[in-house]
């Protein structure tokens, strides 16, 4: 038996564990369901995950990494995906990345604001080249960008939390 981290609440873990039976072949659904509670994979669940399914937690760590969707690191509450795909870059979506990374104090190594309200990636393409530039902001699209328009759904999102 693996040492569980006391201060982790291991009851919705559990709960998707025993949805899936328990079941070792179910490793990626169960991954993307606890993912998509804590915003990443905690690795404290994977000596958790290993012992109940009875599987290493080389085997899961393995999928865990394998998986470009899944994080090991903490997300934050809003996930914006700027494209850099070829019709966004050309369209100036670098200009765009460049004021959203200023305005939320990131950078190409710190993708999450300390406060785990937002997290900033690029991604190849979006599918959605004809509305070029476009981020995403939790999967929503956000069509012909520019800076300025960055500059105020971080705002407008910033309102939001204030007001949550």
């Amino acid at each position: 038996m693996h040492k569980m981290n006391a201060n982790f609440d291991y009851a919705e873990v559990e709960r998707i564990l025993s949805a899936h039976a328990y079941d070792p072949h179910a490793i990626i659904s169960i991954l993307q369901e606890i993912q998509e509670i804590y915003r990443y994979l905690p690795r404290g669940v994977f000596p958790y995950i290993a012992d109940k399914l009875r599987v290493s937690e080389a085997r899961i760590y393995s999928v865990a990494t394998f998986y470009e969707n899944f994080s090991l690191e903490p997300k934050g509450r809003y996930v914006i995906k700027v494209c850099d795909g070829t019709a966004c870059h050309v369209r100036g979506s670098i200009p765009i990345l460049e004021r959203l990374r200023s305005e939320l104090g990131l950078s190409e190594e710190k993708k999450t604001t300390d406060d785990l309200n937002f997290t900033l990636e690029t991604v190849s393409c979006l599918g959605a080249c004809g509305l070029a530039p476009v981020l995403t902001v939790n999967d929503v699209v956000h069509p012909a960008m520019t800076p300025d328009k960055a500059s105020q759904l971080i705002k407008q999102i910033k309102e939001e939390i204030a007001n949550d």
